[in-house]
């Protein structure tokens, strides 16, 4: 097995790290490492560090002896999910899976057939518990480069995103065979790819209208629909395999 990932505020820089405060307690009273095992510090933004355990002191110190540190990378191209907001708790859903499947960044979506409302204290509420669903999905799935979840947006926000993109699709239901699938869109090898994944309601014409001027053409990734908390997912493991980040 791969080792166990935990997150630091401030990274080592050699020898000896103690490991404290929630994170050092789950590894203590919850993992139960012991000394030898191996582990993984990260800032969750890249950097990491690859450590032995020495020893464990009471109930939540873990000291971590540091054999190496290194820095990932950013990727390329980089993978934004605009997420319009699902019902209940499938919004942690759809960010948990995209983050173990490797998003790079996720932009909730106030579509305009969203029933989920983010309005003040619950909205705050509600972004909170995405980031750290993202947090401990990308401890989960051994990352050292979380995915970034970003402010709710606007569908004119998200139109201004989309314009920057060096790609930009709209995952949309369409029974026409001649609408074009994810699978054979022409892609960039760099740069940015930013794709919008509708409400259970589907993308209102509008809101279509609004982000084919942005530059955004409409894709299909099969002939089935998918749940709004999934099809999120699917198109990024879609477009990590066609890009090469699969590779």
């Amino acid at each position: 097995m791969t080792a166990p990932v935990f997150v630091v505020e401030r990274m080592p820089t050699g020898g000896e790290f103690v490991l404290d405060g929630p994170e050092g307690r789950h590894a203590v009273s919850v993992k139960r490492l012991e000394p030898g095992e191996d582990v993984v510090l990260t800032d969750g933004l890249g950097h990491w560090a690859e450590g032995v355990v020495r020893a464990a002191e009471g109930k939540d110190r873990l000291i971590v002896a540091v054999k190496g540190l290194h820095e990932e990378p950013e990727p390329t191209p980089r993978i934004t999910v605009v997420q319009a907001l699902p019902k209940g708790d499938r919004g942690e859903l759809a960010v948990e899976t995209m983050t173990e499947t490797g998003v790079d960044a996720i932009v909730p979506w106030q579509a305009g057939r969203c029933i989920t409302q983010w309005k003040g204290d619950r909205g705050a509420k509600a972004l909170t518990k995405w980031r750290s669903t993202a947090r401990e999905a990308g401890k989960q799935s051994r990352r050292v480069r979380f995915p970034e979840v970003a402010e709710a947006m606007t569908t004119k926000q998200v139109a201004a995103l989309l314009a920057g993109a060096d790609f930009a699709g709209v995952l949309h239901e369409d029974r026409d065979h001649d609408s074009t699938p994810l699978a054979t869109a022409e892609l960039p090898a760099t740069g940015t790819i930013v794709l919008v994944v509708g409400p259970e309601g589907g993308v209102s014409p509008q809101e279509l209208a609004a982000f084919a001027e942005a530059g955004a053409r409409p894709y299909r990734l099969g002939r089935s629909v998918l749940r709004t908390s999934t099809a999120g997912t699917a198109a990024t493991a879609l477009l990590l395999g066609r890009t090469g980040r699969w590779g």
